[in-house]
């Protein structure tokens, strides 16, 4: 009798936690007045995000039409244009060149997100093991300048070693005997040099989001790691990259969300827009502007580039589910 009085009482005490609740919950109006200073301080950032990321979707049914130019009025020419439903995906799909594109373009990326965040990773782990701290901002700042270079700046400096006449890498061989080599239409070092130099500009850039990560770790963990023994090795694989998991886990979902894209100056400045390398340097984007640039050949550029937003929105759901069912904790949303 008295355990039924009891849950009784646990009952009307949940009751009227729930009326309570309700009846101190504010009217929207008072809540819109107390959170208006950060909606304003939310506000710019709101607008940019609309005009240029919203606004120009009206372009997504570009792809479904055969986009004539008839005048200076984009939407105009948008809406008098031809419907040909999917004939432009049908034509890029049934191009030649559209399997070793897509290949290329998701073979390249599969490269770039490995080497990148394994390099970048151990590089951190290095740069925050230096008991100089000078030196660890040198080599940190020196690692990050290549970030802010164009490609069109790199593309000269990788010129500087493989040009054909003067390149450095054809005087290094001609003084050891060897035969100089016309790189640009060598193709069999390219996928090569793609991924060093994709590394080498990135490097700076994910050092420092793993070094924000490493600065962020207690370190009383080493501490009673080093009371029982541990070697700096044990520390950095029991401690270091089980912490950095979380850091990985999201750069991961991220950059497989960009695995259908290229990165337009790498592909197209760096190799020079050599003829004799397409087979290993046409990727969706060189293609999409070839296509926009030659060909003028607007619907196929548009169709090209919504396959690409759409794949990219697959993979990162779908890579986001997967983390989510196995660690719910570390997936993005």
């Amino acid at each position: 009798m008295e355990n039924k009085n009891q849950g009784q009482v646990k009952v009307i005490d949940q009751k009227e936690l729930e009326r309570r609740k309700k009846k101190a919950k504010k009217p929207f109006s008072q809540r819109f007045k107390k959170n208006l200073p950060l909606m304003a301080f939310c506000l710019p950032g709101f607008i940019w995000f609309a005009i240029m990321s919203y606004l120009p979707m009206f372009g997504v049914i570009i792809p479904f039409k055969d986009y004539k130019v008839f005048s200076k009025n984009f939407f105009y020419n948008l809406f008098h244009s031809e419907w040909i439903g999917f004939d432009n995906f049908k034509f890029f799909f049934q191009s030649n060149d559209a399997w070793v594109i897509i290949r290329n373009t998701i073979l390249y990326n599969a490269c770039f997100i490995v080497v990148n965040i394994v390099l970048a990773m151990f590089t951190a782990i290095a740069l925050h093991e230096l008991l100089n701290r000078k030196a660890a901002k040198f080599y940190q700042t020196s690692l990050f300048l290549p970030y802010f270079l164009s490609w069109v700046v790199i593309s000269y400096a990788v010129f500087a070693f493989l040009s054909p006449d003067k390149g450095l890498i054809n005087s290094l061989i001609m003084k050891f005997g060897g035969r100089s080599k016309n790189w640009y239409t060598t193709k069999t070092w390219w996928p090569v040099f793609l991924v060093i130099i994709n590394a080498w500009k990135g490097l700076g850039y994910n050092t420092v989001v793993y070094l924000s990560a490493l600065s962020g770790i207690d370190k009383t963990y080493y501490e009673a790691a080093v009371m029982d023994g541990a070697s700096k090795w044990e520390q950095i694989k029991y401690i270091t990259i089980p912490m950095l998991k979380p850091v990985v886990t999201v750069l991961f979902i991220m950059s497989l969300a960009n695995i259908f894209r290229a990165d337009f100056g790498l592909f197209y400045q760096v190799p020079r827009d050599s003829g004799p390398l397409y087979s290993v340097t046409n990727v969706i984007d060189t293609y999409v502007f070839r296509a926009l640039m030659k060909n003028g050949d607007i619907g196929l550029s548009s169709a090209v580039s919504l396959l690409q937003s759409a794949v990219g929105a697959v993979l990162i759901i779908g890579a986001n589910k997967i983390v989510k069912k196995y660690d719910p904790q570390r997936s993005l949303f």
